[in-house]
């Protein structure tokens, strides 16, 4: 890892990197956490954070879209250093008010990068990626900050979805050493 890689590296791992038991999303039980909030929360940290991901954003990409919760900072991130324009995808539409899967920018028709803060199983990704697809969005990558190695990548990939992470797991375990 270079130098400025290595030393996000540590500060993620320093600040979000928590020991305990926690349930997770795709509900596995897991002795190691990353509290994304950490990140996402810090201002100059995932300025830092969207900087080192912008270049993995396709050049054919017309919208990013942060999927809730975790994605939607980032994304916003991103759409200020890129100029891309934004949505906010919802786990599902609301029944009320505009009625929308996703928020903000248009997404039909258009190339769409789907961006969440951690991946674990990708159960949630490929969820949301089919609804955008549902909605006549052009879906085919992801980018996150942390892939915990947990099979996430492969599932992503039996969708068509091309997984960017920032950081997998092990890079992340290995920053500390």
């Amino acid at each position: 890892m270079k130098d400025i890689r290595q030393e996000l590296a540590n500060i993620i791992r320093e600040r979000c990197y928590l020991r305990g038991s926690f349930l997770l999303r795709s509900g596995k039980q897991s002795e190691e956490y990353f509290d994304k909030y950490l990140f996402e929360s810090d201002p100059v940290l995932l300025k830092r954070i969207a900087d080192a991901m912008a270049d993995s954003i396709p050049e054919d990409a017309e919208v990013l879209a942060g999927l809730e919760m975790g994605g939607i900072p980032l994304a916003v991130m991103l759409g200020q250093l890129t100029g891309l324009p934004c949505a906010f995808v919802r786990k599902e539409a609301k029944p009320y008010g505009t009625c929308k899967l996703a928020e903000g920018a248009e997404i039909k028709h258009r190339k769409v990068v789907l961006v969440e803060d951690v991946i674990t199983s990708g159960g949630q990704v490929i969820l949301s990626a089919n609804a955008c697809r549902e909605h006549g969005a052009l879906v085919d990558t992801v980018l996150c900050v942390v892939d915990r190695e947990d099979g996430g990548r492969e599932a992503l990939a039996q969708s068509g979805i091309t997984l960017h992470s920032l950081f997998t797991r092990s890079e992340l375990m290995s920053a500390a050493e």
